[in-house]
């Protein structure tokens, strides 16, 4: 940590230049923002932070999240001064070729997690530090936000949280230049404010002029002095468009290049050197995080036809994995003992983290803590992970790998009422790209399904149920992720019903009634809703010509539509679902309501079986 001064403002102004130069030749960005920061961005990356520009690998490496995504420009610039990507770089920003995009992404190698959407920076951060924590791999994480985002509640969701984990190693710097896209932030240049926040929730707050290279090194050797067991964050009050007239603490340059026929006088503002002594990387080495098997498998031993809820062999299958395999994480929302993550605590505590009630962090902790190689695993009530949309599909642009379960889904759940009731979930999870959704309908699926899981990278979504149901699978049964299973079948079989999870085994009494009238129907547990399993689907449509689709979710993106999309116009398909908004009730009586308990699922078979012509219908 001997960069001179000197160094530092070269660094910084050389960085301004290149945002400036990039943004203009893209036709679009953020330079203004990247303005204000460079003066911090320089002393993190050439003075505070360790890592090796050669190996992006390295285990060791200091991290740093970008949560003010749009400076990507200056991102991009601290990586060419630093030796990591190619000077002449940042000037391919925003291009369909390159990786350097208008906002940070895992393209580009050095960015653990995808920013842009705002309030997002910090938990991730978080997450980094708390996989350090476990690792001792010795690094540290830095955070920069910007002002305006700090409005966003899931900042101060994160910043609660690591007071409460005490997560000493982890560093956030406020970039406070008082303007948000519209107009001036809501406390302006009150950086006082900000920190006596920060204070509040338990961080070692420093304030300074982030323009004042002096007072800002000595502000991180203040934090590293006197921080002790706490998060540190240092608030700097900076001015957008610092060094260039045209922008500086300008109204309305928020997300706006200069002009081409202003370049040349805003680069002139910086044209400048200074003596520079060179910048020499500090690097810390440190061993790689530790290693689990290469799959995952359980053992199991369940009887036929006892019960037990799919959400508490999960909690079972959970605990036998993390006793396995270190780099599995469990991440809960204060409801571990109605998901059953807290079998993990009994196995392996350290690798239990409560979030408490605050899905949209918790999500985001999982995003930095993928980043770091864990496999986390995150559960809450199904319903309470809507709120959590932004960071999840987030998490997909980070290609981070977490495995979202979701208890408490359907009207199934009863009493609680709707605000309860997850039914819109598998909606919501199928449309990320590339995610995998499962919905088993007993404890030996969901074990099996839980060690797929482990294995699967990306964003999944495991559907568990509150009521027990009764074990209808072999212990030893396999289990696979696009598959599906048939449970009844017969040549004579005159429709086909394809349910999962609650209404499988309301599907299954209905073929019993149905049978005892003569009218055989094929049954298939549909467990896999994304991928699913097309080809199973098609032969249905082929041998029965009418499909059934019954689940315990709102009609519209659920199995319905999974089970549409595969077979298409191959067969007349009928979706049974939740119609309208339910209310408070028995399991039973909220499935007779809405027609997806057994009685009403034979009901619409008849129906279907002695309706004349075909085509495709839905409830």
């Amino acid at each position: 940590m001997t960069t001179t001064i000197d160094t530092l403002r070269e660094k910084a102004r050389r960085m301004r230049v290149s945002a400036i130069q990039a943004t203009t030749l893209a036709g679009s960005g953020h330079p203004s923002s990247c303005l204000s920061a460079a003066d911090l961005v320089s002393v993190l990356f050439f003075q505070q932070m360790r890592y090796d520009p050669a190996d992006a690998d390295n285990p060791a490496n200091d991290r740093f999240v970008l949560s003010k995504g749009h400076a990507a420009p200056l991102l991009w610039a601290a990586y060419a001064e630093a030796g990591i990507v190619d000077e002449a770089a940042p000037m391919t920003l925003r291009r369909f070729d390159s990786p350097l995009e208008g906002h940070p992404t895992p393209r580009m190698p050095w960015v653990g997690v995808a920013t842009g959407s705002l309030g997002q920076g910090l938990s991730a951060a978080l997450g980094m530090a708390l996989a350090e924590r476990l690792d001792g791999a010795g690094y540290d994480t830095f955070c920069l936000l910007g002002d305006g985002e700090c409005a966003e509640g899931s900042v101060w969701e994160a910043a609660a949280l690591a007071g409460h984990y005490r997560a000493s190693k982890l560093y956030a710097v406020v970039d406070v230049n008082g303007q948000g896209q519209s107009q001036r932030t809501m406390y302006g240049f009150d950086v006082d404010r900000y920190a006596a926040i920060f204070r509040a929730f338990g961080w070692h707050a420093v304030t300074v002029d982030g323009h004042d290279y002096a007072a800002i090194s000595a502000a991180f050797e203040d934090c590293r002095a006197g921080g002790g067991d706490r998060p540190r964050v240092i608030v700097a009050r900076t001015f957008k468009g610092r060094g260039v007239s045209l922008l500086e603490d300008k109204d309305d340059w928020h997300g706006k290049p200069v002009p081409k026929a202003r370049l040349a006088a805003a680069l002139a503002e910086l044209s400048q050197p200074c003596s520079s002594n060179g910048f020499q990387p500090s690097i810390r080495t440190g061993a790689p995080a530790p290693e689990g098997p290469a799959s995952h498998a359980l053992t199991l031993a369940r009887e036929l036809g006892s019960e037990t809820a799919t959400r508490e062999a999960y909690g079972d299958a959970l605990a036998k994995l993390v006793a396995q395999d270190p780099r599995i994480v469990a991440l809960d929302g204060d409801t571990k003992n109605s998901t059953f993550s807290q079998s993990v605590l009994a196995e392996r505590p350290e690798n239990f983290f409560e979030m408490f009630i605050a899905e949209q962090n918790m999500a985001g902790v999982a995003a930095g803590m993928s980043a770091c190689g864990k496999i986390p695993f995150v559960s809450t009530f199904a319903a309470f992970l809507t709120r959590a949309f932004d960071q999840i599909r987030m998490a997909a642009i980070s290609r981070a790998d977490i495995r979202f379960v979701g208890s408490h889904c359907g009207v199934s759940i009863g009493p609680d009422g709707p605000s309860q009731m997850g039914l819109e979930d598998i909606a919501m999870f199928r449309t990320i790209p590339g995610s995998v959704v499962l919905y088993p309908a007993d404890a030996v699926s969901t074990e099996h399904l839980v060690a797929r899981l482990a294995d699967t990278g990306g964003i999944s979504y495991l559907r568990t149920t509150r009521p027990k149901t009764p074990v209808i699978y072999d212990s030893a049964e396999p289990f696979r992720i696009g598959g599906s299973k048939l449970l009844r079948q017969s040549e004579d079989d005159r429709a086909t019903i394809v349910a999962a999870g609650v209404t499988l085994h309301e599907a299954l009494r209905a073929a019993e009634r149905l049978a005892s009238e003569q009218l055989t129907v094929r049954v298939i547990d549909a467990y896999s809703v994304k991928p699913i399993d097309t080809d199973t689907l098609r032969q249905a449509a082929a041998d029965t010509g009418r499909l059934l689709v019954v689940e315990d979710h709102y009609a519209e993106g659920g199995l319905g539509d999974a089970v549409l999309e595969a077979v298409g116009h191959r067969a007349e398909v009928r979706k049974i679902a939740v119609g309208g908004v339910p209310r408070s009730g028995t399991p039973d009586e909220l499935l007779r309501a809405f027609g997806i308990d057994a009685d009403g699922i034979a009901a619409r078979v008849r129906e279907a079986v002695d309706a004349p012509g075909g085509g495709n219908a839905a409830q």
